[in-house]
């Protein structure tokens, strides 16, 4: 009975073991907690009964058989044998044997085996500190995997007070603030030139607007939008009148540059797990920080999962619930380091709802997107543009902007698209929806003013589909809307503009490109390029999951490791201003680890009459300024 103590005990602590290391070092998967307090609840009575149990000795039996011959001496046998041949014991004959069998019984200590005892989690008999120290291990395993589930719940962050840097345009910049107390009210907002320069900039800090109250309605927060009257790129330090302070830099003029920014997604907080860790600390964030001061980037894109509503468990699916994800990760001792004076602009993805998401506005979504709204699109970079019209199409969720020389398109891929398991070749089957693709074509198809020699696209899910674990979750699995995507965006680049998609989600990284079929009417340097990097913050899969499979998603490069990984992207045109150089960079857990640099293609198709006519009087002005 012991012994099958023991082997249970055994057998649960190694699967104690085991997925107490996935979870606390690699994915903390939400059923992860309950399997291992399970086997604890197995190993903690087995183990006890196999160490009272079990004995400390070892039984050795010992038997010795002896056999006694008894003999006699023959010497009639002499005479009776035939000549020459002897006996068969010479002159002697057995008449008898005598078999003797003597047992010894005795008990023996059993070996120590520590280092298996330690191994494997057994109990020991013969050592109670061995067994203690087994124990202990894995007792502080579950406890390591206890803390890391429940102890970030008591950090629900109400009593936040923060601010950060929003969208940062030439003439306004965003500033995000949460203040519940309400005897901080009103809050003063003011601003002055870092740089000053004499006599025509005025270095005293002026006061550029503020808050009056904050409510519950928007989980106690507000924007103001800050105007800025220097022109060129300038940088500028703010202060509120609730203690925060910050500094942010407005983007080079249209058309001019050089521009740099970054990009990633996905966000957790303490994986890998370390206990001596802040429970909101976001390891990636450091990685980040290292980093940061070197790179002068103007702004963070970060394209969706800045929560995990799932992870480490889904508790609940309240509004609150979501606005309490928001707030830890504000209150993060490592978002200050990033986000202090960094611009933040934002994409929704799945996990800011519930994983691969394809349900549109229905079930939890008006609960997810509360919170979303209040923190991310409130400070986000002004609605894209209605297709033909000044305005944006009403209730659009999704944005446009253009600094220096690149147009950005952020797209919402989780508000509008089909479910997820509709055929991939469904003609009908949508990502964007109808009215957004609509607006998106628009805008590639919209000539964009001298100098502006790129288009960014920020889709939250990759454009290749040559990832092959859950592809109908990226745009692998709507296919015949990625072809007619593909296909303006060729057209786009046979102008002269460069198109290139940046994505996030999969926990890797990608870059592919797209080049037009063989033999079309569109020319190969129209070469459609994508940069996929995730996470900042979160697991990566050890097994590599990107494979090409065919012509039309061509690998360039691929990395799988890394718990944090983001680009950085600098554009600047060229001499001449016929074309322009894009480089990114690649950083994996703080270190660049690859880059390359690409070309904006030339111009090819001059006559853009056609795309002008589809668009508004505001495109026919830009495409006359070209």
């Amino acid at each position: 009975m012991a012994i099958s103590q023991t082997r249970a005990a055994a057998i649960s602590s190694i699967g104690i073991r085991a997925l107490s290391y996935f979870f606390l070092r690699w994915a903390m998967l939400p059923f992860g907690p309950a399997l291992i307090f399970t086997l604890f609840a197995i190993y903690l009575p087995t183990f006890v009964s196999g160490f009272r149990k079990e004995p400390k000795y070892n039984v050795v039996d010992e038997v010795d058989v002896v056999v006694t011959e008894t003999t006699i001496r023959d010497d009639n046998a002499e005479a009776d044998d035939s000549p020459g041949e002897p006996t068969p014991n010479g002159n002697e004959k057995v008449v008898a044997e005598q078999v003797d069998i003597r047992e010894t019984i005795s008990m023996e200590k059993r070996p120590l085996h520590a280092l298996r005892t330690l191994l494997s989690g057994t109990p020991n008999p013969r050592s109670l500190a061995l067994s203690a120290l087994t124990f202990l291990i894995n007792a502080a395993l579950v406890g390591f995997v206890a803390d890391r589930l429940f102890r970030e719940r008591y950090y629900g962050a109400e009593n936040l007070s923060f601010a950060r840097v929003g969208y940062v345009g030439e003439h306004e910049a965003k500033l995000l603030i949460r203040e519940p107390d309400q005897t901080k009210m009103p809050i003063n907002i003011q601003i002055h030139l870092k740089d000053p320069q004499p006599p025509f900039d005025n270095p005293l800090w002026q006061s550029v607007g503020g808050i009056r109250w904050t409510g519950n309605e928007t989980d106690y927060t507000a924007v103001v939008t800050i105007p800025l009257r220097n022109s060129g790129q300038r940088t500028y330090e703010w202060k509120t009148s609730n203690n925060h302070t910050g500094e942010f830099t407005t983007p080079p003029k249209v058309g001019e540059g050089p521009l740099t920014f970054l990009s990633t997604s996905c966000i957790v907080s303490r994986l890998p797990y370390n206990p001596a860790d802040h429970p909101l600390a976001i390891p990636g964030m450091r990685h980040l920080a290292k980093v940061l001061p070197s790179l002068g980037a103007q702004f963070m894109l970060f394209l969706g999962d800045f929560i995990y509503i799932d992870v480490p468990r889904y508790w609940a699916k309240s509004t609150e619930e979501y606005r309490k994800k928001y707030r830890q990760v504000y209150a993060s001792p490592d978002w200050p380091a990033v986000g202090q004076n960094l611009s933040w602009i934002h994409v929704l993805d799945d996990h800011e709802i519930q994983n691969d998401w394809s349900a549109n506005t229905t079930g939890v979504y008006q609960n997810a997107i509360d919170p979303f709204n209040h923190y991310h699109a409130a400070a986000n970079p002004p609605l894209a543009k209605k297709a033909g019209a000044l305005s944006a199409r009403s209730g659009a969720t999704y944005f446009e902007f253009t600094q220096g020389p690149a147009s950005f398109f952020l797209l919402d891929t989780r508000t509008y698209r089909s479910d997820n398991k509709v055929a991939f070749t469904d003609d009908a089957k949508t990502m964007l929806g109808a009215g957004q693709l609509e607006d998106f074509i628009a805008w590639l198809r919209r000539p964009e003013p001298k100098g502006v020699k790129w288009k960014i696209v920020a889709s939250s899910v990759p454009f290749t589909k040559n990832w092959g674990v859950n592809t109908q979750d990226t745009w692998g699995g709507f296919l015949t809307e990625r072809k007619r995507i593909l296909e303006v965006m060729w057209d786009t680049a046979s102008r002269g503009i460069g198109v290139v998609v940046l994505s996030g989600d999969r926990h890797e990284f990608a870059a592919t490109k797209f080049p037009p079929p063989m033999n079309s009417t569109w020319p190969e340097s129209a070469t459609v390029f994508e940069f996929s990097a995730s996470p900042l913050s979160q697991f990566y899969s050890p097994i590599g999951t990107y494979r090409q499979r065919d012509t039309e998603d061509v690998e360039i490069k691929y990395i799988n490791k890394g718990n944090s990984k983001f680009g950085a992207i600098t554009i600047e045109n060229l001499e001449g201003g016929e074309q322009s150089d894009l480089k990114y960079r690649l950083f994996v857990d703080g270190e660049e680890v690859w880059n390359t640099v690409i070309l904006s293609p030339p111009v090819v198709i001059e006559d853009v009459k056609p795309a002008i006519a589809a668009g508004s009087w505001w495109e026919r002005l830009f495409a006359w300024r070209r």
